[in-house]
């Protein structure tokens, strides 16, 4: 696998050498020291050119990063609308040594609204016209935990119960992937966002737990890091409602001390929707 130094060297070289391309910026994981480096990250580089529609005409100028496994031009799909600007254009490529180049092109006049949407984790790697002004320096700041309001804690309360007896629903009606679905979108993310929120209330509002919750281990006790694992054991019926009943568990823990802590009135639906659970599970055994 090439090296990180190698496979910078080789996309800076690139651009330095196609005077199409002014500005070369840097995104991502690798712009974010709070995150260790490994080899599975991707690098997440853009191209700011003076003409879009020359490089977008064929993939040939692609080859030069390597030879692909893989490629995905998502302004380029029918099926999966992308998330870009209408004008930009991406190539997500993996490579046969393992490197995976997440590469788009942004027309030069879109600078301003880039970093106005940028998340902060972002470095220049090459400016060679100082269309940059502004001191860049990468920060995870928006992906920090923050102390939710009053309101804010009631809604995520409110979303968890209300999308609980969708769960209920469908394995009383034993539609499996319609509950497993509304678990695993809906109660169990705001179960995750609960337990972030404590954990933010006792350690301070200054850091990630990561994309899609991915370091909250490093926060929570042991037990509860496995008593959350074993909510993901979904091969049945059975399993999920103890996933389920688990989640009211760990949701009632979590809430009841930011509550306690932030001041928060915890409410009283809980106890409501769990009687009504139970008695649908009653039933259905």
């Amino acid at each position: 696998m090439r090296s990180e130094q190698e496979m910078m060297r080789m996309l800076i070289d690139f651009a330095e050498q196609d005077a199409r391309i002014r500005l070369v910026t840097l995104e991502g994981s690798r712009t974010n020291r709070n995150i260790p480096p490994d080899t599975f990250q991707d690098y997440d580089i853009s191209y700011f050119v003076t003409d879009m529609d020359s490089f977008k005409k064929g993939d040939e100028w692609l080859n030069i990063f390597g030879r692909r496994i893989m490629m995905q031009k998502p302004e380029d799909m029918e099926l999966f609308p992308p998330d870009l600007g209408g004008d930009w254009f991406s190539y997500l490529m993996l490579f046969e040594d393992g490197n995976k180049l997440d590469l788009t092109l942004i027309p030069v006049h879109g600078v301003e609204e880039y970093f106005a949407q940028s998340d902060g984790l972002v470095e220049v790697l090459l400016d060679k016209d100082r269309l940059v002004t502004d001191d860049v320096t990468p920060s995870d700041r928006q992906y920090w935990i923050k102390k939710p309001t009053a309101r804010e804690f009631d809604d995520c309360c409110n979303e968890f119960w209300m999308t609980a007896t969708y769960v209920v629903k469908g394995l009383a009606r034993k539609e499996f992937l319609f509950a497993a679905d509304h678990l695993h979108e809906i109660v169990r993310p705001n179960l995750l966002r609960m337990m972030a929120w404590q954990i933010g209330s006792q350690h301070g509002y200054d850091f990630s737990v990561g994309k899609n919750y991915k370091f909250i281990d490093r926060y929570l006790p042991v037990e509860d890091w496995e008593t959350l694992l074993s909510t993901y054991s979904e091969s049945g019926y059975p399993e999920m409602w103890r996933s389920l009943f688990t989640c009211y568990g760990l949701f009632r823990q979590y809430s009841i001390a930011v509550a306690d802590r932030l001041g928060y009135d915890y409410p009283d639906y809980d106890a409501a929707i769990t009687k009504y659970t139970e008695d649908i599970y009653n039933t259905w055994i």
